[in-house]
């Protein structure tokens, strides 16, 4: 699987953190940057990856900046993207099994690295359930 990241210049240091991270476990990573912590506008880094995502079907992507708020609802303009907001290992679980969740977003003011690792490592070992979740996943398009 291949993952799409991109941040703001408030999410630079985990970021890039996370890229090697992901790397160490083996995954291929673009990084659409910033690489730079000169201010940018986090809507710019979030289209990039849902575009990406959109086009490569059997990818994921990441989303960081501060909060993970912004970039969530910037991604979540794009149809197809379900773009998930997770602050601890629980929400990325059910954001994957519940949500079928193809880009995940946090923030760097609000996880640390330890966080970061657990909410990255529970997103990576779970899958849609499917089942019961399909008709819903469904009505999120309109």
């Amino acid at each position: 699987m291949k993952f799409y990241i991109g941040t703001d210049h408030a999410g630079i240091e985990l970021k890039n953190w996370t890229v090697e991270l992901l790397k160490s476990k083996g995954y291929e990573v673009e990084d659409f940057g910033p690489f730079t912590t000169d201010r940018v506008d986090y809507p710019d880094y979030a289209h990039k990856v849902a575009t990406a995502v959109l086009a490569d079907k059997n990818s994921q992507g990441i989303l960081i900046c501060g909060s993970g708020i912004g970039m969530s609802m910037a991604a979540n303009r794009h149809a197809g993207i379900r773009a998930a907001l997770c602050h601890d290992a629980y929400t990325a679980t059910v954001a994957r099994g519940h949500n079928d969740a193809n880009i995940l977003c946090f923030g760097e003011r609000i996880v640390g690295k330890g966080v970061a690792e657990s909410i990255i490592d529970a997103w990576l070992n779970s899958n849609f359930d499917g089942g019961r979740h399909c008709g819903r996943v469904e009505k999120i398009e309109l």
